[in-house]
Formats: structure tokens, sequence, C-alpha cells
């Protein structure tokens, strides 16, 4: 499989993105000038150890967090000069998001949560089709307490697919599942990239799930240590850990 950078042009970079948080009297540098970008359809693994400003970069690309210094583009839109209001519709309707930890209304049905975000989009898939798509069709109708872990991510990674989104941000999604629920949810997130075309980055401290990425970036105490193009994709299926 081609490599991002002949896959196409960059949908999100950044320019010597810093970020710098207030600890009680101390400065903590959680990103420390970082350049980056994700390209157009392309399975990106950003991995590193706890603490080396993986979940903070991927917050300043979906608009959640704004950078101290440096810039932030979406194509030619400089996110980091933003109004809030334009923040919010970039994450509406451009970005969908699966953290560790799945999010879901208790007292929603799996199909009522994905519902939440297909209500505000411009064109949404349906949440029956969305639900499909990472293998519930049958358990559209149960609630999130009627639901395993790993199902309850992939009703996470149905409601972010739902408003077709063109970047999928993944944080730690296999960070809560057994190696066995955490294969099924990267499958899931493969088979988006692969049949939607939907630029995805996974971040994650789990080494060996680099292997089933384009490209992989190594981050270390805020700065990018490494890049490297794998020549050939593992499959999710056959990823251990």
């Amino acid at each position: 499989m081609n490599n991002g950078a002949e896959r196409g042009r960059p949908v999100l970079r950044t320019e010597s993105v810093t970020r710098t948080y207030k600890m009680g009297e101390v400065d903590v540098h959680a990103l420390r000038g970082v350049d980056f970008a994700l390209h157009e359809s392309e399975f990106l693994v950003l991995v590193g150890a706890s603490g080396s400003g993986k979940s903070t970069l991927m917050n300043i690309l979906g608009g959640l967090d704004r950078p101290t210094s440096g810039s932030v583009f979406f194509r030619d839109q400089d996110l980091s000069r933003a109004t809030d209001r334009r923040l919010t519709e970039f994450r509406r309707h451009h970005v969908g998001f699966v953290f560790q930890f799945y999010n879901l209304m208790p007292s929603l049905t799996a199909r009522e949560n994905v519902g939440l975000v297909t209500e505000i989009s411009r064109d949404p898939l349906s949440p029956a089709e969305a639900l499909e798509m990472v293998g519930l069709k049958e358990r559209m109708d149960h609630f999130p307490s009627q639901l395993s872990g790993g199902e309850q991510q992939r009703v996470a990674v149905a409601r972010a697919i739902a408003k077709r989104p063109e970047i999928l941000l993944c944080d730690e999604p296999t960070g809560a599942l057994d190696y066995r629920s955490g294969v099924v949810v990267l499958e899931v997130i493969e088979r988006v990239n692969q049949e939607l075309g939907t630029t995805t980055a996974v971040i994650t401290h789990n080494a060996p799930i680099s292997e089933m990425a384009n490209r992989v970036v190594v981050l270390h105490d805020g700065q990018v240590e490494e890049e490297r193009e794998n020549e050939s994709r593992t499959p999710a299926s056959e990823i251990r850990w």
C-alpha cells in the first residue's frame, strides 16, 4: 500500500507548535516545537510513552485546544487563529473523535447514541448504517450496560464516523480493552480508513499497533523523535501485543 506522502496532500499540519501548561509555579512544556503533517486518506500511528505529548497534540489537531505558539492548518485554513465558533464548526463538520473511554450516554441505546451526532451533521450516515459498519447491526437497540467494553467502543467509533468526517482521531482506542476486544476495534478503524478513505490517526503507547500504519511518528518529551513509513502494513487481525 502506498505511503501517506504519495496518497495525498496534508489535511492537517503543524508548524513549530508548542504547548505550555501552568501547574502551580511550574511551567510544563507538553509540546516543544512540533512540525507534523497528516495526509489525505493515510493511516498514521502516533506512538510514545505516557507524558510524551501525544494527547496534547491530538487535542490541538482536533481543535479541542490551542497551541501556546506556532500554527495549525486544516488544509489552507489557520486554525491557531480561528475564533471559538470556527473551531466548533471545524470539529462538528470535519473531525470524528474516539477516546479511551467511550463517553456513551447510559440512558440511550446504541442507535440513539449515534443519533446524537447525525442530528447535527450535514450529510450523515444513518445510525443503522454506521452501526452496521462496525458490526453491531444486531445490537443497535441495546443500552451501553448491555454491551461489552469492546462493543461500547465500537459504538463510539460508529458515532465518530456517522457524520462522515474527513479526519478520524483516535486517542488510545484500545487502552481500556482486553487484547481480543482491542483487535476487533482496530479492525473496525482499519475498515473505516480503507473503505471510506477517512484520514486516520491512532494515538497509542502500544508500539505493535504501529505495524498497521502507513506512517509512524514517535513523540518523546514533547518533540518528534522519529518518523518512518512502513513498507508493508500488518492487518489489524494479525497484530499481537
